[in-house]
């Protein structure tokens, strides 16, 4: 089911998007996964919007060529668009059948071209060619294609890795180069930290003065990073938080308008449709905006667009609420369930001393089952906890209370003694959470579905400055006593 913000397709998934704007309208093209068997051939499709909450699908772009043919499987690339106005897609093909030297399936970039605004899309088998000298045949997918006008050249990174080395730290984004969108030569590597199984998505873009370069490895986290330079040629630093988001939400790509960045991604639903499933490819179309903070780095929130889908905040605590636990758990719940689409906004002020502080959503009537966002000033993250954890049996020890719920779902932050802002968007079973207009967490929440908000506090003090829910149904109405948040209970 999709909801305002949010895409997914009927029947199917949204894989790796590749974002193309023009003229204020933005083209996402996505690996349409529907996970029927036997495998049918990965085709893309494209949805187009405007507004970036709602989302017109415009069918299959570049479809399976079949089943014999190298591209079976239509994988992730880029769209530019050259000085004639033609639009140019460059694509992986990867078909199961067909293995290189290494045993595994051929992984090749091909090139397809529009004349008619993207409508329709002509291959050129022609300039269909697989990975370079020292690389591995398997892993030569996802070229992201851009105009470097300074060398008047067309460059393009590629996934790849190199065919020699240890076997977990050989990726490597290669490059090649070309003058005609044709014919394309070997480069050197356009970055080769020697660090992680692969870089998957790559892209590069230049913004105030500031290169940056993301991508997605699934070595350590499995999620979307980035890099800054001054330099297109590097060298690429490291900033202190590295990530977009956190394991949920992956192979995120750019683009801007306006002098504003989106990067689109997908939340990746689980097996099941249970909070113990399985992490699966492919889920929820989810856009995420970036600004720049003056020293280069990024932050990352959802766009003004999102949140303004939302109507007017109702109170769900008096603004000044003081909980109190200097050795112990203090908390305060609404007395009456939110809705299932809301926005919740708390603003906390976190004394220094205070372990842990947070929100309850959709919690039991006593607060102690639901899902829990939860700061630790200590531990300098945000977490998304739950309770009840899995239970392998009836004793107390074959409860997951010693393994973290979130060792996955964890987000690094700076969280400093003063006034912090904790926002919540959740859909039916998306949970987009975001720390300070800066750190974003996202998940799939499908156990728990109703419930009541709450603030909390852990071994210290917090002041709930503001806490606020605001509906996508019909707004609570805050003089109505049936429907007021503010009637909270405290345990």
């Amino acid at each position: 089911m999709s909801h305002r913000g949010f895409y997914t397709p009927p029947a199917a998934w949204v894989g790796d998007v590749i974002p193309w704007e023009e003229d204020g309208v933005f083209h996402l093209f996505y690996l349409h996964e529907t996970r029927r068997e036997p495998r049918e051939g990965m085709p893309w499709h494209r949805v187009v919007t405007t507004g970036l909450v709602d989302f017109d699908e415009a069918g299959e772009a570049i479809g399976s060529a079949g089943a014999g043919a190298p591209d079976f499987n239509v994988y992730t690339g880029s769209i530019v668009r050259a000085a004639d106005g033609t639009h140019h897609a460059f694509y992986t093909g990867q078909n199961p059948t067909r293995t290189g030297p290494d045993g595994r399936p051929l992984q090749l970039v091909l090139h397809a071209t529009s004349s008619d605004g993207m409508r329709s899309w002509q291959r050129h088998p022609a300039d269909t060619f697989g990975a370079t000298a020292g690389y591995e045949t398997g892993d030569w997918r996802d070229p992201f294609v851009f105009r470097d006008e300074e060398a008047g050249v067309w460059r393009m990174l590629v996934t790849a890795r190199h065919a020699t080395g240890p076997r977990r730290r050989r990726g490597v984004i290669a490059q090649c180069v070309s003058r005609d969108l044709s014919t394309w030569e070997p480069a050197e590597p356009f970055w080769d930290p020697r660090r992680y199984l692969a870089h998957e998505c790559p892209e590069v873009f230049e913004w105030n003065g500031w290169w940056y370069l993301v991508y997605s490895e699934f070595s350590d986290a499995f999620t979307t990073r980035y890099r800054m330079s001054r330099s297109l040629h590097g060298p690429w630093a490291a900033p202190e938080h590295d990530t977009l988001d956190g394991r949920a939400y992956y192979a995120a790509k750019s683009a801007a308008r306006d002098g504003r960045r989106f990067f689109f991604g997908w939340i990746a639903s689980r097996e099941g449709a249970t909070d113990d499933g399985a992490w699966q490819w492919a889920g929820t179309l989810s856009v995420l905006e970036a600004t720049q903070r003056p020293d280069g780095t990024l932050a990352f929130h959802p766009a003004a667009e999102l949140r303004e889908t939302f109507g007017g905040p109702v109170p769900a605590l008096p603004g000044g609420t003081v909980l109190s636990a200097p050795d112990g758990y203090r908390a305060a719940i609404t007395a009456v369930d939110t809705t299932d689409e809301v926005r919740v906004v708390a603003r906390f002020d976190v004394p220094d001393g205070t372990t842990e502080c947070g929100l309850l959503l959709r919690a039991s009537e006593d607060g102690d089952e639901g899902y829990v966002l939860r700061l630790e000033p200590r531990r300098r993250r945000l977490v998304l906890d739950r309770w009840p954890r899995r239970a392998t049996g009836t004793e107390q020890w074959q409860i997951s209370g010693d393994v973290p719920f979130a060792v996955e779902l964890e987000r690094p932050c700076a969280i400093e003694p003063g006034e912090h802002t904790l926002e919540v968007i959740l859909a039916g079973e998306l949970l987009v959470a975001t720390l300070d207009d800066a750190t974003v967490l996202s998940a799939r929440v499908y156990d728990h579905r109703t419930g009541r908000l709450g603030a909390f506090v852990g071994e210290g003090t917090v002041t709930v400055l503001e806490l606020t829910a605001q509906s996508r149904s019909e707004p609570l109405d805050p003089a109505d006593p049936r429907g007021d948040l503010r009637a909270a209970v405290t345990v």
